[in-house]
Protein backbone atom coordinates (compact mmCIF):
# COMPACT_ATOMS: atom_id res chain seq x y z
CA UNK A 1 0.00 0.00 0.00
CA UNK A 2 1.22 3.49 -0.77
CA UNK A 3 -0.14 7.01 -0.42
CA UNK A 4 0.49 10.38 -2.01
CA UNK A 5 2.42 12.97 -0.03
CA UNK A 6 -0.79 14.85 0.81
CA UNK A 7 -2.53 11.68 1.98
CA UNK A 8 0.49 10.60 4.01
CA UNK A 9 0.58 13.98 5.73
CA UNK A 10 -3.13 13.69 6.58
CA UNK A 11 -2.70 10.17 7.98
CA UNK A 12 0.22 11.34 10.13
CA UNK A 13 -1.76 14.32 11.46
CA UNK A 14 -4.70 12.05 12.27
CA UNK A 15 -2.35 9.66 14.07
CA UNK A 16 -0.98 12.54 16.14
CA UNK A 17 -4.52 13.60 17.09
CA UNK A 18 -5.38 10.07 18.17
CA UNK A 19 -2.10 9.79 20.09
CA UNK A 20 -3.09 12.95 21.98
CA UNK A 21 -6.12 11.03 23.23
CA UNK A 22 -3.77 9.02 25.46
CA UNK A 23 -3.19 11.89 27.92
CA UNK A 24 -6.93 12.53 27.64
CA UNK A 25 -7.69 9.03 28.91
CA UNK A 26 -5.02 9.36 31.60
CA UNK A 27 -6.41 12.67 32.90
CA UNK A 28 -10.02 11.47 32.78
CA UNK A 29 -9.13 8.31 34.69
CA UNK A 30 -6.93 10.09 37.23
CA UNK A 31 -9.53 12.79 37.83
CA UNK A 32 -12.39 10.33 38.44
CA UNK A 33 -10.37 8.27 40.93
CA UNK A 34 -8.64 9.07 44.23
CA UNK A 35 -5.47 11.07 44.60
CA UNK A 36 -3.60 8.25 46.32
CA UNK A 37 -3.62 6.36 42.99
CA UNK A 38 -2.89 9.23 40.59
CA UNK A 39 0.79 8.40 40.05
CA UNK A 40 0.06 4.74 39.43
CA UNK A 41 -2.67 5.63 36.95
CA UNK A 42 -0.53 7.91 34.81
CA UNK A 43 2.32 5.37 34.90
CA UNK A 44 -0.08 2.63 33.83
CA UNK A 45 -1.44 4.71 30.94
CA UNK A 46 2.08 5.65 29.86
CA UNK A 47 3.12 2.00 29.75
CA UNK A 48 -0.13 0.95 28.08
CA UNK A 49 0.85 2.96 25.03
CA UNK A 50 4.51 1.95 25.07
CA UNK A 51 3.96 -1.78 25.54
CA UNK A 52 0.97 -1.80 23.20
CA UNK A 53 3.04 -0.12 20.48
CA UNK A 54 5.72 -2.81 20.69
CA UNK A 55 3.27 -5.72 20.77
CA UNK A 56 1.28 -4.36 17.83
CA UNK A 57 4.49 -3.77 15.84
CA UNK A 58 5.86 -7.25 16.52
CA UNK A 59 2.74 -9.27 15.62
CA UNK A 60 -0.55 -7.39 15.99
CA UNK A 61 -0.56 -5.34 12.79
CA UNK A 62 0.34 -8.23 10.53
CA UNK A 63 -2.27 -10.42 12.19
CA UNK A 64 -4.92 -7.72 11.75
CA UNK A 65 -4.28 -7.32 8.03
CA UNK A 66 -3.17 -10.89 7.27
CA UNK A 67 -5.07 -12.94 4.72
CA UNK A 68 -5.75 -15.77 7.14
CA UNK A 69 -6.64 -15.50 10.81
CA UNK A 70 -6.12 -19.18 11.49
CA UNK A 71 -2.55 -18.65 12.58
CA UNK A 72 0.74 -18.30 10.76
CA UNK A 73 0.17 -21.45 8.69
CA UNK A 74 -1.60 -20.72 5.43
CA UNK A 75 0.01 -17.29 5.02
CA UNK A 76 2.82 -17.92 2.50
CA UNK A 77 4.23 -14.43 2.47
CA UNK A 78 3.44 -13.53 6.08
CA UNK A 79 6.98 -13.90 7.37
CA UNK A 80 8.63 -12.03 4.53
CA UNK A 81 6.18 -9.18 4.83
CA UNK A 82 6.47 -9.15 8.61
CA UNK A 83 10.25 -8.90 8.47
CA UNK A 84 9.88 -5.95 6.10
CA UNK A 85 7.50 -4.34 8.57
CA UNK A 86 9.86 -4.76 11.51
CA UNK A 87 12.77 -3.42 9.47
CA UNK A 88 10.82 -0.25 8.70
CA UNK A 89 10.66 -0.71 4.93
CA UNK A 90 7.80 0.81 2.91
CA UNK A 91 5.70 -2.35 3.35
CA UNK A 92 3.33 -1.44 4.77
CA UNK A 93 3.23 2.34 4.62
CA UNK A 94 4.56 3.43 8.00
CA UNK A 95 2.11 6.31 8.31
CA UNK A 96 -0.74 3.81 8.11
CA UNK A 97 1.00 1.56 10.62
CA UNK A 98 1.30 4.50 13.04
CA UNK A 99 -2.40 5.32 12.71
CA UNK A 100 -3.36 1.70 13.35
CA UNK A 101 -1.00 1.60 16.35
CA UNK A 102 -2.62 4.55 18.09
CA UNK A 103 -6.08 3.08 17.44
CA UNK A 104 -4.96 -0.16 19.06
CA UNK A 105 -3.63 1.77 22.06
CA UNK A 106 -7.06 3.26 22.73
CA UNK A 107 -8.43 -0.24 23.40
CA UNK A 108 -6.00 -0.85 26.26
CA UNK A 109 -6.66 2.62 27.68
CA UNK A 110 -10.37 1.78 27.96
CA UNK A 111 -9.62 -1.30 30.06
CA UNK A 112 -7.35 0.62 32.40
CA UNK A 113 -10.12 2.90 33.69
CA UNK A 114 -12.55 0.15 34.65
CA UNK A 115 -9.85 -1.75 36.56
CA UNK A 116 -8.41 1.29 38.29
CA UNK A 117 -7.37 1.51 41.96
CA UNK A 118 -6.95 -2.21 42.69
CA UNK A 119 -5.04 -3.88 39.83
CA UNK A 120 -1.43 -5.02 40.09
CA UNK A 121 0.84 -3.01 37.83
CA UNK A 122 2.50 -6.17 36.49
CA UNK A 123 -0.86 -7.67 35.55
CA UNK A 124 -1.94 -4.45 33.89
CA UNK A 125 1.15 -4.55 31.69
CA UNK A 126 0.51 -8.16 30.65
CA UNK A 127 -3.14 -7.41 29.87
CA UNK A 128 -2.09 -4.57 27.57
CA UNK A 129 0.38 -6.80 25.74
CA UNK A 130 -2.16 -9.58 25.18
CA UNK A 131 -4.85 -7.20 23.95
CA UNK A 132 -2.45 -5.55 21.49
CA UNK A 133 -0.86 -8.81 20.41
CA UNK A 134 -3.95 -10.95 19.82
CA UNK A 135 -7.38 -9.79 20.99
CA UNK A 136 -7.66 -6.47 19.16
CA UNK A 137 -5.96 -7.72 15.95
CA UNK A 138 -8.29 -10.72 15.65
CA UNK A 139 -11.43 -8.61 16.10
CA UNK A 140 -10.03 -5.93 13.79
CA UNK A 141 -9.28 -8.49 11.11
CA UNK A 142 -12.92 -9.56 10.98
CA UNK A 143 -14.04 -6.05 10.05
CA UNK A 144 -11.03 -4.15 8.69
CA UNK A 145 -8.63 -6.82 7.51
CA UNK A 146 -10.80 -8.58 4.96
CA UNK A 147 -12.35 -11.04 7.40
CA UNK A 148 -15.79 -12.62 7.47
CA UNK A 149 -17.65 -9.55 8.78
CA UNK A 150 -16.18 -7.39 6.04
CA UNK A 151 -17.47 -9.94 3.54
CA UNK A 152 -20.97 -9.60 4.96
CA UNK A 153 -20.89 -5.83 4.59
CA UNK A 154 -20.42 -4.99 8.29
CA UNK A 155 -19.89 -1.23 8.72
CA UNK A 156 -17.66 0.16 11.45
CA UNK A 157 -15.92 3.12 9.89
CA UNK A 158 -13.57 4.12 12.70
CA UNK A 159 -13.94 1.60 15.52
CA UNK A 160 -17.12 1.83 17.61
CA UNK A 161 -17.05 -1.95 17.79
CA UNK A 162 -13.50 -2.88 16.78
CA UNK A 163 -11.97 -0.47 19.31
CA UNK A 164 -14.61 0.62 21.83
CA UNK A 165 -16.79 -2.48 22.11
CA UNK A 166 -13.66 -4.64 22.32
CA UNK A 167 -12.22 -2.41 25.03
CA UNK A 168 -15.55 -2.24 26.84
CA UNK A 169 -15.98 -6.02 27.00
CA UNK A 170 -12.37 -6.41 28.16
CA UNK A 171 -13.16 -3.82 30.84
CA UNK A 172 -16.35 -5.62 31.88
CA UNK A 173 -14.55 -8.94 32.17
CA UNK A 174 -11.64 -7.42 34.08
CA UNK A 175 -13.73 -5.42 36.54
CA UNK A 176 -15.87 -8.49 37.22
CA UNK A 177 -12.81 -10.67 37.80
CA UNK A 178 -11.22 -8.12 40.13
CA UNK A 179 -14.26 -7.43 42.27
CA UNK A 180 -15.22 -4.02 43.65
CA UNK A 181 -12.97 -1.60 45.49
CA UNK A 182 -12.91 -1.90 49.28
CA UNK A 183 -15.83 -0.02 50.77
CA UNK A 184 -17.81 0.20 47.54
CA UNK A 185 -20.70 -2.09 48.54
CA UNK A 186 -22.26 -2.80 51.92
CA UNK A 187 -23.61 -6.10 53.17
CA UNK A 188 -27.14 -4.74 53.04
CA UNK A 189 -26.79 -4.13 49.30
CA UNK A 190 -26.36 -0.37 49.48
CA UNK A 191 -23.73 1.43 47.41
CA UNK A 192 -21.17 3.86 48.83
CA UNK A 193 -19.86 6.88 47.00
CA UNK A 194 -16.16 6.90 46.09
CA UNK A 195 -15.78 10.31 44.41
CA UNK A 196 -12.82 11.17 42.20
CA UNK A 197 -10.31 13.68 43.51
CA UNK A 198 -10.36 16.19 40.63
CA UNK A 199 -13.30 16.92 38.34
CA UNK A 200 -11.36 19.74 36.61
CA UNK A 201 -8.68 17.18 35.67
CA UNK A 202 -11.36 14.81 34.40
CA UNK A 203 -12.95 17.62 32.38
CA UNK A 204 -9.58 18.49 30.84
CA UNK A 205 -9.18 14.84 29.85
CA UNK A 206 -12.60 14.80 28.22
CA UNK A 207 -11.90 17.98 26.25
CA UNK A 208 -8.69 16.35 24.99
CA UNK A 209 -10.60 13.23 23.97
CA UNK A 210 -13.19 15.30 22.10
CA UNK A 211 -10.39 17.10 20.27
CA UNK A 212 -8.56 13.88 19.43
CA UNK A 213 -11.74 12.25 18.15
CA UNK A 214 -11.65 14.42 15.03
CA UNK A 215 -8.52 12.50 14.06
CA UNK A 216 -9.98 9.22 15.29
CA UNK A 217 -12.95 9.49 12.92
CA UNK A 218 -11.73 11.84 10.21
CA UNK A 219 -8.40 10.10 9.80
CA UNK A 220 -10.08 6.94 8.55
CA UNK A 221 -10.66 8.58 5.18
CA UNK A 222 -6.92 7.87 4.71
CA UNK A 223 -6.89 10.62 2.10
CA UNK A 224 -7.43 14.32 1.48
CA UNK A 225 -6.92 14.08 -2.25
CA UNK A 226 -9.82 15.27 -4.38
CA UNK A 227 -12.81 17.45 -3.64
CA UNK A 228 -15.15 14.59 -2.78
CA UNK A 229 -12.74 13.16 -0.20
CA UNK A 230 -12.28 16.56 1.42
CA UNK A 231 -16.03 17.06 1.60
CA UNK A 232 -16.39 13.60 3.12
CA UNK A 233 -13.82 14.45 5.81
CA UNK A 234 -15.66 17.70 6.56
CA UNK A 235 -18.92 15.78 6.93
CA UNK A 236 -17.29 13.29 9.29
CA UNK A 237 -15.87 16.10 11.42
CA UNK A 238 -19.29 17.74 11.64
CA UNK A 239 -21.29 14.60 12.42
CA UNK A 240 -18.72 13.74 15.10
CA UNK A 241 -19.07 17.14 16.74
CA UNK A 242 -22.89 17.24 16.54
CA UNK A 243 -23.18 13.80 18.12
CA UNK A 244 -20.83 14.72 20.97
CA UNK A 245 -22.69 17.96 21.69
CA UNK A 246 -26.02 16.14 21.66
CA UNK A 247 -24.81 13.39 23.99
CA UNK A 248 -23.33 15.88 26.42
CA UNK A 249 -26.59 17.81 26.54
CA UNK A 250 -28.89 14.82 26.96
CA UNK A 251 -26.71 13.31 29.68
CA UNK A 252 -26.77 16.62 31.54
CA UNK A 253 -30.54 17.00 31.21
CA UNK A 254 -31.13 13.36 32.19
CA UNK A 255 -29.11 13.71 35.40
CA UNK A 256 -30.76 17.05 36.17
CA UNK A 257 -34.20 15.44 35.97
CA UNK A 258 -33.20 12.19 37.64
CA UNK A 259 -31.00 13.50 40.48
CA UNK A 260 -32.20 17.07 40.86
CA UNK A 261 -28.78 18.43 39.87
CA UNK A 262 -26.84 18.53 36.57
CA UNK A 263 -24.13 16.01 37.37
CA UNK A 264 -20.58 16.73 36.16
CA UNK A 265 -19.08 13.25 35.88
CA UNK A 266 -22.15 11.80 34.18
CA UNK A 267 -22.16 14.67 31.70
CA UNK A 268 -18.53 13.91 30.85
CA UNK A 269 -19.46 10.27 30.33
CA UNK A 270 -22.30 11.39 28.06
CA UNK A 271 -19.80 13.19 25.83
CA UNK A 272 -17.60 10.13 25.65
CA UNK A 273 -20.52 7.80 25.00
CA UNK A 274 -21.78 9.93 22.10
CA UNK A 275 -18.32 10.11 20.53
CA UNK A 276 -18.08 6.33 20.75
CA UNK A 277 -21.54 5.79 19.29
CA UNK A 278 -21.05 8.02 16.24
CA UNK A 279 -17.72 6.39 15.40
CA UNK A 280 -19.32 3.46 13.55
CA UNK A 281 -21.42 5.44 11.07
CA UNK A 282 -19.94 8.95 11.05
CA UNK A 283 -19.31 8.61 7.30
CA UNK A 284 -22.76 7.36 6.30
CA UNK A 285 -25.27 9.16 8.54
CA UNK A 286 -26.81 12.58 8.01
CA UNK A 287 -26.37 15.45 10.44
CA UNK A 288 -29.86 14.88 11.96
CA UNK A 289 -29.03 11.18 12.20
CA UNK A 290 -25.80 11.98 14.04
CA UNK A 291 -27.75 14.20 16.42
CA UNK A 292 -30.16 11.37 17.26
CA UNK A 293 -27.36 8.82 17.70
CA UNK A 294 -25.43 11.12 20.03
CA UNK A 295 -28.53 12.14 21.98
CA UNK A 296 -29.55 8.53 22.55
CA UNK A 297 -26.03 7.61 23.67
CA UNK A 298 -26.03 10.38 26.26
CA UNK A 299 -29.24 9.04 27.78
CA UNK A 300 -28.30 5.37 27.52
CA UNK A 301 -24.98 5.80 29.31
CA UNK A 302 -26.62 7.31 32.41
CA UNK A 303 -28.99 4.38 32.88
CA UNK A 304 -26.38 1.82 31.86
CA UNK A 305 -23.89 3.11 34.45
CA UNK A 306 -26.60 2.78 37.09
CA UNK A 307 -27.47 -0.75 35.96
CA UNK A 308 -23.86 -1.96 35.91
CA UNK A 309 -23.09 -0.38 39.28
CA UNK A 310 -26.27 -1.10 41.21
CA UNK A 311 -27.77 -4.24 39.62
CA UNK A 312 -24.73 -6.10 38.30
CA UNK A 313 -22.61 -4.72 41.20
CA UNK A 314 -19.57 -4.32 38.98
CA UNK A 315 -17.36 -1.46 40.15
CA UNK A 316 -16.23 0.68 37.20
CA UNK A 317 -14.71 3.91 38.56
CA UNK A 318 -14.88 5.83 35.26
CA UNK A 319 -17.96 4.39 33.52
CA UNK A 320 -15.87 2.83 30.75
CA UNK A 321 -18.02 -0.28 30.38
CA UNK A 322 -21.16 1.76 29.70
CA UNK A 323 -19.61 4.50 27.58
CA UNK A 324 -17.41 2.25 25.44
CA UNK A 325 -18.97 -1.19 25.59
CA UNK A 326 -22.63 -0.25 25.75
CA UNK A 327 -22.52 2.75 23.44
CA UNK A 328 -20.03 1.11 21.08
CA UNK A 329 -22.60 -1.63 20.58
CA UNK A 330 -25.57 0.74 20.34
CA UNK A 331 -23.78 3.06 17.91
CA UNK A 332 -22.93 0.12 15.67
CA UNK A 333 -26.55 -1.05 15.70
CA UNK A 334 -27.92 2.45 15.10
CA UNK A 335 -25.75 2.68 11.99
CA UNK A 336 -27.89 -0.14 10.60
CA UNK A 337 -30.90 2.11 11.08
CA UNK A 338 -29.57 5.57 10.18
CA UNK A 339 -27.18 4.88 7.30
CA UNK A 340 -28.43 6.98 4.40
CA UNK A 341 -27.04 4.39 1.98
CA UNK A 342 -28.60 1.17 3.22
CA UNK A 343 -30.05 1.77 6.68
CA UNK A 344 -33.49 0.49 7.62
CA UNK A 345 -35.00 3.95 8.11
CA UNK A 346 -33.89 5.09 4.64
CA UNK A 347 -34.29 2.00 2.48
CA UNK A 348 -36.73 -0.18 4.39
CA UNK A 349 -34.20 -3.03 4.17
CA UNK A 350 -33.22 -4.74 7.42
CA UNK A 351 -30.16 -6.56 6.10
CA UNK A 352 -27.53 -4.06 7.31
CA UNK A 353 -29.03 -3.94 10.77
CA UNK A 354 -28.90 -7.73 11.03
CA UNK A 355 -25.29 -7.77 9.85
CA UNK A 356 -24.44 -5.11 12.45
CA UNK A 357 -26.19 -7.16 15.12
CA UNK A 358 -24.27 -10.28 14.13
CA UNK A 359 -20.99 -8.38 14.30
CA UNK A 360 -21.70 -6.93 17.72
CA UNK A 361 -22.72 -10.31 19.16
CA UNK A 362 -19.75 -12.14 17.64
CA UNK A 363 -17.20 -9.59 18.80
CA UNK A 364 -18.64 -9.35 22.31
CA UNK A 365 -18.81 -13.12 22.69
CA UNK A 366 -15.28 -13.73 21.43
CA UNK A 367 -13.72 -11.01 23.58
CA UNK A 368 -15.67 -12.07 26.67
CA UNK A 369 -14.60 -15.71 26.38
CA UNK A 370 -10.99 -14.92 25.48
CA UNK A 371 -10.51 -12.34 28.22
CA UNK A 372 -12.23 -14.53 30.83
CA UNK A 373 -9.58 -17.14 30.08
CA UNK A 374 -6.82 -14.51 30.27
CA UNK A 375 -7.97 -13.17 33.62
CA UNK A 376 -8.36 -16.64 35.13
CA UNK A 377 -4.83 -17.55 34.09
CA UNK A 378 -3.49 -14.32 35.59
CA UNK A 379 -5.41 -14.89 38.81
CA UNK A 380 -4.00 -18.40 39.11
CA UNK A 381 -0.40 -17.30 38.43
CA UNK A 382 0.83 -13.79 39.28
CA UNK A 383 -2.52 -12.56 40.59
CA UNK A 384 -4.70 -9.66 39.44
CA UNK A 385 -5.41 -7.64 42.55
CA UNK A 386 -3.25 -5.93 45.15
CA UNK A 387 -3.74 -6.76 48.82
CA UNK A 388 -6.28 -4.92 50.98
CA UNK A 389 -3.52 -3.03 52.81
CA UNK A 390 -1.95 -2.00 49.51
CA UNK A 391 -5.28 -0.79 48.19
CA UNK A 392 -5.96 1.28 51.31
CA UNK A 393 -2.48 2.80 51.27
CA UNK A 394 -2.92 3.67 47.63
CA UNK A 395 -1.21 2.12 44.64
CA UNK A 396 1.14 5.08 44.38
CA UNK A 397 2.75 3.95 47.62
CA UNK A 398 2.90 0.17 47.25
CA UNK A 399 3.16 -0.27 43.48
CA UNK A 400 5.40 2.65 42.58
CA UNK A 401 7.09 3.72 45.83
CA UNK A 402 5.58 7.20 45.78
CA UNK A 403 4.45 9.35 48.67
CA UNK A 404 0.82 10.23 47.85
CA UNK A 405 1.46 13.93 47.41
CA UNK A 406 -2.20 14.92 47.29
CA UNK A 407 -2.94 13.30 50.63
CA UNK A 408 0.26 13.71 52.68
CA UNK A 409 -0.26 16.20 55.50
CA UNK A 410 2.61 18.68 55.09
CA UNK A 411 2.11 19.92 58.65
CA UNK A 412 3.51 16.66 60.00
CA UNK A 413 7.08 16.86 61.20
CA UNK A 414 8.49 14.04 59.08
CA UNK A 415 12.25 13.77 59.08
CA UNK A 416 12.82 12.11 55.72
CA UNK A 417 11.23 10.18 52.89
CA UNK A 418 11.46 6.81 54.62
CA UNK A 419 9.55 8.16 57.60
CA UNK A 420 6.96 9.63 55.24
CA UNK A 421 6.50 6.26 53.56
CA UNK A 422 6.26 4.51 56.94
CA UNK A 423 3.61 6.99 58.05
CA UNK A 424 1.51 6.05 55.05
CA UNK A 425 1.41 2.33 55.75
CA UNK A 426 -1.74 0.55 56.81
CA UNK A 427 -1.52 -2.76 58.70
CA UNK A 428 -2.47 -6.03 57.07
CA UNK A 429 -6.18 -6.69 57.52
CA UNK A 430 -7.08 -3.01 57.77
CA UNK A 431 -10.42 -1.90 56.38
CA UNK A 432 -11.43 1.18 54.42
CA UNK A 433 -12.85 3.98 56.57
CA UNK A 434 -16.44 4.77 55.52
CA UNK A 435 -16.70 8.07 53.70
CA UNK A 436 -19.15 9.55 56.17
CA UNK A 437 -16.55 9.03 58.90
CA UNK A 438 -13.56 10.16 56.86
CA UNK A 439 -15.15 13.52 55.91
CA UNK A 440 -16.22 15.90 58.69
CA UNK A 441 -19.95 16.56 58.81
CA UNK A 442 -19.31 20.28 58.53
CA UNK A 443 -18.03 19.92 54.98
CA UNK A 444 -20.57 17.40 53.73
CA UNK A 445 -22.89 19.06 51.23
CA UNK A 446 -25.64 16.56 52.02
CA UNK A 447 -25.86 13.20 53.81
CA UNK A 448 -26.18 11.44 50.44
CA UNK A 449 -24.29 12.75 47.39
CA UNK A 450 -26.43 13.26 44.31
CA UNK A 451 -25.77 11.87 40.85
CA UNK A 452 -23.02 10.35 38.78
CA UNK A 453 -19.89 8.83 40.27
CA UNK A 454 -20.61 10.65 43.52
CA UNK A 455 -23.75 8.52 43.85
CA UNK A 456 -22.01 5.32 42.87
Amino acid sequence: MSYSSVDTFWILMAAVLVFFMQPGFAMLEAGLTRGKNAGNIVMKNFMNFSLGTLAFWIVGFSLLFGRDIGGFIGMPDFFAQHMDLMAGTPYPDLAFLLLQTVLCAVTAAIVSGAMAERTKFSSSCLITILISLLIYPIVGHWSWGGGWLAGLGFHDFAGASVVSLTGGICALTGAKALGPRIGKYNDDGSVNAIPGHSLPLACLGMFILWFGWFGFNGGQTLSLTGEQTILKAASIFFTTNIAAAAGTTTAMVTTWIRYGKPDVSMTLDGSLAALVAITAGCDVVSVPGAFVIGALAGIVTVFLIEFIDQKLRIDDPVGAIAAHGGCGASGTLLTGLFSVQDGLFYTGEIRLFLVQLAGVVAMALFVFVAMTLVFRILQATIGLRVSAAEEINGLDFKENGLVPAYELDRSDDLEDLSQALKAGEAPEGAQEIPLDQAIPDSVMASPQPVGGHALY
